[in-house]
């Protein structure tokens, strides 16, 4: 079977400034600029298609059928048979690998042990629960499980070319991860940010700057004059800041902003997480949030600067398809962000 390794995102920070011209500026409040129309039905009918081909591919599996294939197993049985298999679990356990809650997990494994599929035994480092294993009858059932389920998948991959089948184990890896994310980042809030968040974003950006050592002395954001009132800084036409409110707790950001004397250029700025929502996919969620906004906002490239310190930032730049360059563009004062790169917006 097609299987993907779920990984957790990194912690990302960008040492990014704002610009000195941007702190003089006095022009008004401009809100987020709406989706444009063309975007907006171009999103609907993508998830649209992808919400259908999700439903066609749970159905022409089986998933909604009562009986798993040709074996006396439900899907959920089939797949808790799978998960024991591996290695002995408790409930809990169960629940939490296969997605589902406590009781349909115990539901599962009542009727495994019903079928002497399964049997469950007292926790030996916690008398308090059970753990649950095969039975030699249900490990013979699940050889026949797997058996059954090699040839449906060497079925279905005989219909491809090799080069298909990797596209698609790709194409999955990367939808079980954005699934995996936006389980994960639920209760967490990206919106424009306002003046009453200034404060909170500067304890952000001072707190994650002192972690990883990117002290004010060595012209990183945390040096920045305008950190306290970011909110005007970013009211200019062409940029934007968003922040990142769980519980409501402000716990992270990141903005854009036109990169002075570099027309249709804008930098990817102040991209900054505390250590509650890391691990999520909100870097690369906001890094796309951003981008978004650019191309809308008429921009050809994004810029941003960065250090070989924030590897795992490094690593999220490069996948976005920024590329590295021999020398920074304009003249923004980051002198400690060695590493300046460069994303062409319309590829």
């Amino acid at each position: 079977m097609l299987q993907a390794q779920l990984k957790p995102a990194n912690l990302v920070v960008t040492c990014n400034q704002t610009h000195s011209t941007m702190a003089q500026t006095d022009a008004p409040s401009t809100p987020v600029m709406p989706m444009t129309h063309a975007k907006q039905t171009a999103e609907s009918g993508s998830s649209a298609q992808l919400r259908h081909l999700s439903r066609y591919l749970v159905r022409n599996l089986g998933m909604l059928n009562a009986a798993f294939g040709d074996l006396p197993l439900s899907p959920v049985q089939a797949h808790a048979l799978f998960e024991i298999g591996k290695q002995p679990l408790t409930i809990k356990e169960l629940a939490c690998k296969l997605s589902i809650d406590k009781s349909n997990a115990s539901r599962a494994i009542k009727h495994l042990i019903d079928k002497n599929l399964a049997q469950s035994q007292i926790h030996p480092r916690d008398s308090r629960c059970l753990v649950v294993q095969l039975t030699p009858a249900g490990k013979k059932l699940l050889l026949k499980l797997d058996a059954q389920q090699n040839q449906l998948f060497q079925e279905i991959l005989a219909q491809l070319t090799p080069a298909q089948t990797s596209q698609i184990e790709e194409a999955l890896m990367l939808y079980n991860q954005a699934v995996h994310n936006a389980k994960h980042q639920s209760g967490c809030h990206i919106r424009q940010a306002t003046a009453q968040d200034d404060t909170a974003i500067a304890k952000v950006i001072r707190d994650v700057s002192a972690e990883y050592g990117l002290t004010a002395d060595k012209g990183y954001s945390v040096a920045d004059p305008t950190l306290d009132c970011l909110s005007q800084i970013y009211s200019q036409a062409g940029a934007n800041y968003w922040v990142i409110e769980l519980e409501g707790r402000i716990l992270g950001g990141a903005g854009i902003a036109p990169l002075a004397n570099n027309d249709g250029v804008c930098e990817l700025q102040k991209m900054y997480f505390m250590p509650e929502i890391r691990g999520k996919g909100l870097a690369k969620r906001l890094a796309l949030l951003a981008l978004d906004f650019a191309r809308e906002t008429g921009y050809q490239s994004c810029y941003l600067e960065t250090t070989a310190v924030l590897n795992e930032a490094v690593k999220l730049y490069e996948k976005l398809g920024f590329v590295h360059l021999s020398a920074p563009l304009g003249n923004t004062g980051h002198d400690a962000c060695e590493m300046p790169m460069l994303l062409e917006l319309n590829q």
